[in-house]
């Protein structure tokens, strides 16, 4: 069973992932619009895979006994001024979502909730994984620079990334 504390705190980590969600969809519209057909992808995988975060969430609290809600969202900025602005708001979220799975951790201990303690790991070990290829992808933008034909070999290599992503364990 939950404590109140603790669903309240898995409740507005359900807000946080479905604003990610909505986050990188908006960035894979700009980037689909902006003929960055590579990035649209990567992007809307993303924000596929935000989605599912959110869902498990909601799977965990309501058969943990409490009750899983939806809240009303915040919406996303549409315009990135340019990739690189792009992915450097990408990354600053996703530093922002670490936090506050931490924080949730934490909540989890001062509850002595061990079995959400459990649960908690998986997202603790995701975001070191998010923020990790965030952190790549915004080194790799660095070094492309201003050069368009460097942008275009990038917007293709990411499919890789989307692909490798993507691919269940064990599929």
């Amino acid at each position: 069973m939950l404590s109140e504390r603790m669903q309240k705190a898995l409740n507005d980590q359900i807000r946080i992932e479905a604003e990610s969600s909505q986050i990188y969809l908006a960035m894979a519209s700009w980037s689909e619009v902006k003929g960055l057909e590579g990035v649209a992808q990567f992007m809307y995988g993303q924000s596929d895979e935000e989605r599912m975060h959110m869902l498990k969430f909601f799977k965990y609290i309501n058969e943990r006994g409490g009750h899983a809600v939806v809240s009303e969202l915040n919406k996303p900025s549409v315009e990135f001024g340019s990739i690189k602005e792009m992915f450097e708001t990408l990354f600053k979220h996703e530093v922002f979502v670490s936090q506050s799975i931490n924080e949730l951790v934490h909540i989890s201990l001062e509850e002595k909730d061990y079995a959400t303690h459990n649960f908690l790991q998986w997202y603790v070990a995701e975001q070191i994984e998010e923020e990790a290829q965030a952190r790549t992808i915004l080194d790799k933008i660095n070094l492309i620079g201003d050069d368009k034909g460097g942008l275009y070999l990038f917007d293709n290599d990411i499919k890789q990334l989307t692909v490798v992503s993507s691919v269940a364990p064990g599929a």
